[in-house]
């Protein structure tokens, strides 16, 4: 196989952007975490980066919920990754919701010096609104993987991350303890009784 018949650019340098998103609890950042070791596999430079503010399993390591580890820089702000990423060819990003919106003029930068990009992150908050710069970053990249986990309710496909306990920052760190995957019918639902609770 030549490099020009490889489909992914494992061998040969390819500006790209991937985004991987989805709810809470579907598989993104054990997708992102494949397509880097892919990418080690095939002796490229790789470098990971993720929120500074997600210590949930590590304070420096992207830890999917599967316990699956790829060592990572954490960063405070976008622009961090283009001091760091000098001379790598795949760049990754995990929990891209978190980051500033500077991160799509960053990853554009990047694909368009010939670097690989894969984005993962939450498209929706738990209120099902649009979240941080990951639907600008769908729009500029060349390939979108929405990834989808169960309903916990009645086994469809989910839609959002619905928050279980009472608490309104947008921005909450959690696990199955905080949060749900719902498909649409059963988010509007769950979203009803909470409402009459709230004697709305």
């Amino acid at each position: 196989m030549t490099t020009m018949d490889n489909l992914n650019g494992e061998r040969r340098r390819q500006g790209r952007i991937e985004v991987i998103c989805g709810s809470m609890f579907s598989g993104k950042t054990e997708e992102l975490i494949r397509r880097m070791k892919r990418a080690e596999f095939a002796r490229q430079k790789v470098e990971i980066f993720k929120p500074s503010i997600d210590t949930r399993y590590s304070d420096e390591d992207v830890v999917s919920h599967d316990r699956n580890t790829i060592p990572s820089t954490p960063i405070d702000s976008s622009g961090n990754i283009l001091l760091l990423a000098s001379d790598i060819d795949v760049v990754g990003i995990d929990e891209a919701q978190f980051l500033d919106e500077g991160l799509t003029e960053v990853c554009n930068r990047l694909a368009n010096n010939g670097v690989r990009v894969i984005i993962a992150g939450l498209d929706m908050d738990y209120k099902g609104v649009p979240f941080g710069p990951i639907p600008a970053l769908c729009a500029i990249a060349d390939e979108v993987t929405k990834v989808h986990a169960i309903c916990v309710k009645c086994g469809s496909l989910a839609y959002v991350s619905h928050r279980l306990i009472a608490d309104e920052r947008r921005v909450m760190l959690g696990e199955q303890q905080e949060y749900e995957p719902l498909c649409r019918a059963c988010y509007q639902e769950a979203i009803r009784k909470e409402n009459l609770q709230k004697g709305k």
